[in-house]
């Protein structure tokens, strides 16, 4: 038998309608070779274009691409008769005997179901990209020559991977896993209060390739939407990414900052909308998302210093989230489609709008004001303000609120 000679540096191709499982192919992949070149596509014919333009290594397509389905592009490629036969991994929410023999003959290198098992996944590219006991590193990129921090973090601003994990997502998918599979009411407890998980599965529940019905707007509809095997593996695809966790002491510091302000205004959120018959979680997500931008950004700073940027802690911190915290969240709902109306509950938190708001928006700007109150600052003024009297909320509910 002839040994295989695996590329020193492999190109790979990935078509996949769904950007969030795109996402997440790249991860994996780039977790086992994070040298290799990666193209992406969202549909079968753009899968044809490539394969004709460029030599590739292997190939990632789902046989539910449109246009031309994945299995066509099998085909495709197995007519050409390359010697020896390019790898190809086909991927499939069908899992029943009749599709299996479909694709059998076409002699892809997997056949996977959906939603993937990432370790078997992992295993698979490990065999086609690695050499036994092989193992590939990569350097962070290094700075351009002359980058200032403002460019650095402007050109980030619309490509930021969002904010850092402040919980630890493995040890809650461990809590959530019992003899019967993933328990989603128990990882929904586990993971609720971290900012990033909460905002990628609202949106990944909410993408072209998988939104039906009304928009999703909690991480409980997301959970459910996306199902047990699609919401662990996003979740676990999370840990993959550079700075997924902030390692810098001093960051770290800030983010906690941030996240605590997060916590305690979604906590608010969330009682004051049960004391108004309002919708809780929605108005605890809200809360739970409003410094999204500023953790992204910090996490942009943490790759700053990763790849030999110098940064004055004390001064540039707090000048690069003045400038760019609310940009950066701004551009993460919108890129991430998040839902506009949840999107207005987080405006609320900082402004009131003119014209005439809703209760869930008045609830979110009266929880951030809370939030933002020292143990020893009274509540009379807020008792005071116009918000509460839209509410109707006094001193002894604002009382019994803060002792809660």
């Amino acid at each position: 038998m002839t040994a295989v000679v695996l590329p020193a540096v492999p190109r790979v191709l990935i078509a996949e309608a769904d950007p969030w499982s795109r996402d997440l192919l790249k991860q994996v992949l780039l977790n086992v070779r994070c040298d290799a070149r990666l193209d992406v596509c969202a549909d079968g014919q753009e899968a044809l274009h490539l394969l004709s333009q460029n030599p590739y290594d292997l190939v990632i397509a789902d046989w539910e691409l449109p246009g031309v389905d994945g299995l066509n592009v099998l085909r495709s490629v197995r007519q050409r008769k390359r010697n020896p036969p390019l790898p190809f991994i086909l991927m499939s929410s069908r899992n029943d005997s009749v599709s299996v023999r479909e694709a059998l003959p076409l002699a892809p290198a997997a056949y996977l179901t959906k939603p993937l098992n990432m370790e078997s996944l992992t295993r698979r590219l490990q065999a086609l990209l690695l050499n036994s006991g092989e193992e590939v590193f990569c350097e962070v990129p290094s700075l351009a020559p002359g980058m200032t921090l403002a460019v650095y973090l402007e050109r980030r601003r619309e490509q930021a991977d969002g904010a850092p994990l402040m919980t630890d997502v493995q040890l809650a998918v461990r809590r959530s896993l019992n003899p019967d599979g993933l328990d989603l009411t128990v990882l929904h407890d586990e993971v609720r209060t971290d900012p990033q998980v909460t905002a990628v599965l609202i949106a990944a529940a909410n993408s072209a390739a998988r939104h039906h019905g009304a928009a999703v707007q909690t991480l409980s509809q997301a959970l459910h939407r996306l199902g047990t095997g699609q919401s662990m593996n996003l979740i676990l695809g999370l840990t993959l990414k550079r700075s997924a966790r902030l390692s810098d002491p001093y960051l770290a510091d800030y983010a906690e900052r941030y996240w605590d302000l997060s916590l305690h205004t979604a906590e608010y959120a969330r009682t004051l909308a049960r004391l108004l018959d309002l919708d809780q979680e929605r108005c605890y997500c809200a809360g739970m998302l409003h410094r999204l931008g500023d953790l992204a950004l910090l996490r942009c700073l943490q790759e700053w210093k990763q790849a030999g940027g110098v940064l004055d802690e004390q001064e540039e911190v707090g000048e690069a989230l003045a400038g760019f915290g609310a940009a950066y969240g701004s551009a993460l709902r919108t890129r991430w489609r998040l839902p506009l109306e949840l999107r207005e509950l987080i405006a609320a938190v900082y402004q009131l709008g003119g014209g005439v708001y809703s209760r869930e928006a008045l609830v979110m700007h009266m929880a951030a004001q809370m939030a933002r109150l020292s143990e020893h600052e009274g509540l009379e003024a807020l008792a005071r303000s116009r918000t509460a009297r839209l509410l109707k909320i006094g001193l002894p509910e604002l009382m019994r609120l803060r002792k809660k």
